[in-house]
């Protein structure tokens, strides 16, 4: 059945928080000892994965973890403490914390406007599927690519949290497309892959550093034959 739009997922997907921006963030332990390359990486793992749990909270945490992405104050207080429980003082966890709700933090992957307009041009709409709890349309706007997506399906706008399939039939009921008829392309096969659940073709691709992944959602579309390959 042919496909008549796509989903996209957005942190790891179409966007990235580069470790360039933990890097500027200087963090350091309580002790004011700046945090290594291996202790960054740790944190950026923690701060971004987009399943699992790599830290054991108290009660009061564990509540704000599991609801993160349906509440901003839970969000706030779950990764909040996974800076604390990294050792990072409150201090710069609070400014690190405020860099990942910027829009300007978030980095596009090299090919997200380039498909995002070819998907435009042939008349596909498009829908951003998002466990998140603050609103990421200024990264999109700030860019002109607003005007390219049909519908953001964000985890505490909606209510619900990938893999649960209302906040995939929030975007398909928006976009006025059957679930069989879409594609979902998303860096967790737990999580965005929870799409084929409806009926939904599902496309995975790997959350790499920005230089290191420029053609991935491109050639996801060129595989389906939802855009052109380049001459």
């Amino acid at each position: 059945m042919a496909i008549e739009a796509v989903l996209f997922d957005f942190s790891g997907t179409v966007f990235r928080f580069e470790e360039s921006e933990f890097w500027d963030a200087e963090l350091t332990d309580a002790d004011g000892r700046a945090l290594d390359t291996h202790e960054v990486a740790a944190i950026m793992r923690a701060m971004t994965a987009p399943v699992g749990q790599l830290f054991e909270f108290d009660e009061q945490g564990q509540y704000a973890w599991d609801r993160r992405d349906l509440d901003p104050a839970l969000h706030r207080a779950a990764y909040l403490q996974v800076l604390e429980l990294s050792g990072v003082p409150q201090v710069p966890a609070g400014q690190l914390y405020e860099r990942m709700l910027d829009p300007k933090g978030w980095t596009p992957y090299g090919d997200t406007g380039e498909v995002l307009e070819q998907l435009h041009e042939r008349g596909i709409p498009v829908a951003i599927v998002s466990n998140i709890a603050w609103d990421i349309r200024p990264a999109f706007a700030t860019r002109g690519w607003d005007r390219f997506i049909g519908h953001f399906a964000l985890s505490f706008e909606v209510g619900a949290i990938k893999p649960d399939r209302r906040i995939f039939e929030s975007a398909l009921d928006h976009l006025g497309i059957a679930a069989e008829r879409a594609l979902m392309i998303g860096d967790s096969l737990e999580a965005d892959g929870g799409a084929t659940a409806l009926g939904s073709d599902f496309a995975l691709v790997q959350p790499l550093p920005i230089a290191e992944r420029p053609t991935a959602l491109r050639d996801a579309l060129i595989e389906r034959g939802l855009i052109a390959a380049p001459s």
